[in-house]
């Protein structure tokens, strides 16, 4: 018999709910078979068979709540008994339902084992094929015929909240209730970035494979105000202060599944398409649910940009145990003074929420002072100055 185990879960990360098991007991899989889902507050872990057979025993059902060296289940080793041969599909459930490079083969299985009709599911894949993501997120989207209605009336409907949306309101309000937080507010002129963005974005794609974003540009900008201004690199543990002496920088990614901070590292080392890079695939790998534990620990700061939804301003709650977070905005066309005249220019509040108990005023303010003066003049990124 061979133990199956709750992993390694991750920085701080203590326990985990049991998602979605992909095989009954009594059914065989072969070694490295994808097994079950876990649930945390910051990714969806992946536990595969530690060897061919048949699971035995189910310890822990969908929705159980288990923690690091838990037994979720017993296999018992030994040949994988032939499965009986599938019904021959439909062309079009065929075309929809193959695997492609990027689309495991357990999607046949998924649809299979769920009774689901792949025509029936939005598909994302290429030449509209279906992802084993897509089966995913179609199993996960609560069905409302299986929610708790009033008695009286279908005017509201009860959800169970997601494991991940629970620890993310924990761990928001923990944030609160440890951490004096306070918000200081600038704006940015974004013409020059935006000119420059303009005029060499071509080239910049031709040369890099990725398209040159706002994101880089404020990433290297945060890199150069956190080395003035150290408290905001920094953390509180206990009575102590640990400041960090490299710049590991969690950008913040929306998903269907909630907010996840995936982090960029060594940011200071890094070149703006080495930047652009590293975002487009973690911002990928976040929606996909691919991220690794390892990717999202060990953040010193971070960004999150409220204005690809149309944020105008915002006070964005820094997540711990860093001790500051920058918010991003959209840029709108307003009336500015420049000298003595008013021009409408391309502007973009920022806001930079920080930990009192660390960080004092003065500090805040001229983090995001160095801010603007690198955005609005960003030949300054190139020379530190």
């Amino acid at each position: 018999m061979k133990d199956i185990l709750v992993p390694t879960l991750g920085e701080s990360v203590t326990e985990a709910t049991v998602g979605k098991w992909y095989i009954n007991a009594g059914e065989s899989i072969e070694q490295d078979g994808l097994l079950v889902e876990l649930e945390t507050d910051k990714v969806t872990l992946e536990v595969n068979a530690p060897v061919s057979g048949t699971l035995n025993q189910i310890a822990f059902p969908k929705g159980s709540i288990v923690k690091i060296g838990d037994i979720l289940g017993r296999m018992e080793e030994g040949a994988v008994a032939p499965k009986a041969a599938p019904q021959e599909p439909t062309k079009t459930q065929e075309s929809k339902a193959e695997p492609t490079d990027k689309n495991p083969p357990s999607v046949k299985k998924m649809l299979a084992e769920n009774n689901l009709a792949a025509e029936s599911i939005p598909s994302s894949g290429k030449d509209g094929r279906l992802t084993k993501t897509d089966v995913l997120q179609f199993l996960e989207t609560p069905s409302k015929t299986s929610t708790t209605r009033s008695e009286t009336n279908d005017r509201a409907e009860r959800v169970a909240m997601s494991r991940l949306r629970q620890k993310i309101a924990e761990r928001l309000k923990n944030a609160q209730n440890t951490a004096a937080i306070l918000t200081t507010f600038n704006e940015i002129d974004m013409s020059h970035v935006m000119d420059l963005r303009k005029r060499l974005q071509e080239s910049f794609q031709a040369s890099h494979g990725v398209k040159l974003g706002f994101m880089s540009f404020f990433l290297k900008a945060c890199v150069q105000a956190l080395k003035e201004t150290p408290a905001l690199n920094a953390e509180i543990d206990g009575t102590d202060i640990i400041f960090k002496h490299y710049y590991d920088l969690g950008v913040a990614v929306s998903t269907d599944r909630g907010l996840v901070v995936p982090v960029v590292r060594n940011v200071d080392e890094l070149t703006f398409a080495d930047i652009e890079k590293a975002i487009a695939d973690v911002g990928t790998r976040a929606k996909d649910g691919k991220l690794e534990i390892s990717e999202l620990n060990g953040g010193t700061f971070s960004i999150t940009n409220g204005g690809t939804f149309g944020s105008l301003m915002s006070t964005p709650i820094i997540n711990p145990p860093q001790c500051g977070i920058l918010g991003m905005h959209a840029i709108q066309n307003r009336p500015v003074a420049i000298g003595d005249k008013v021009e409408i220019r391309p502007m973009m509040y920022v806001a930079l929420s920080y930990d009192h108990r660390l960080v004092d005023g003065k500090e805040a303010v001229t983090f995001l002072v160095r801010i603007k003066q690198m955005l609005e003049d960003p030949e300054r990124l190139l020379l530190n100055v």
